[in-house]
């Protein structure tokens, strides 16, 4: 799969993966499911839930540590910029050659368009918090949530999931 279509398919993503209302059960729904899975698997990360700046969800596993937290913050910075998650912004970042501190002048120190943050959007509403997910290399930080999502919310993961990695040659 090219760059080109994984952008394509993370917009799919974005546009389906919406909630109906989003509140204190729902992000525990949310965190939780997501800590199950990773756990399942064997695997570790940490995972932090907002609405409006108000931390609602957060655990950290096993094996993490306070680097996963800064992580977290900058990837979570990159989503409440553009309202879009941190792997699209990142992918598109990539095909244009270019970074953020050279696009818009933000510090990476402070945003990291890496995989693993996703906006929460409501119909009508927009872009209302963030999902974030820190400790797996950052395709499958991204992928974690969306297959979480997908689940939660009814949607067939097989028209949402990504497939190989993109050749980063192109």
């Amino acid at each position: 799969m090219s760059i080109e279509q994984d952008i394509e398919r993370v917009a799919r993503q974005e546009e389906r993966l919406r909630f109906p209302g989003f509140d204190a059960n729902t992000a525990w729904t949310v965190g939780t499911r997501i800590r199950t899975v990773t756990a399942a698997r064997g695997l570790s990360v940490a995972i932090d839930i907002r609405v409006n700046g108000h931390l609602l969800f957060f655990t950290a596993m096993p094996g993490t540590t306070p680097n996963n937290i800064d992580w977290i913050r900058r990837k979570r910075n990159v989503v409440q910029h553009f309202h879009r998650s941190s792997y699209a912004i990142g992918l598109e970042l990539r095909q244009q050659q270019t970074t953020l501190t050279e696009k818009i002048g933000v510090d990476a120190r402070n945003y990291a368009p890496h995989g693993g943050c996703f906006p929460i959007k409501l119909p009508g509403t927009g872009c209302i918090g963030t999902i974030t997910v820190s400790g797996l290399p950052q395709r499958a930080d991204h992928e974690l949530i969306v297959e979480v999502l997908a689940e939660i919310l009814g949607q067939p993961l097989a028209e949402l999931a990504l497939a190989d990695e993109p050749d980063k040659s192109k």
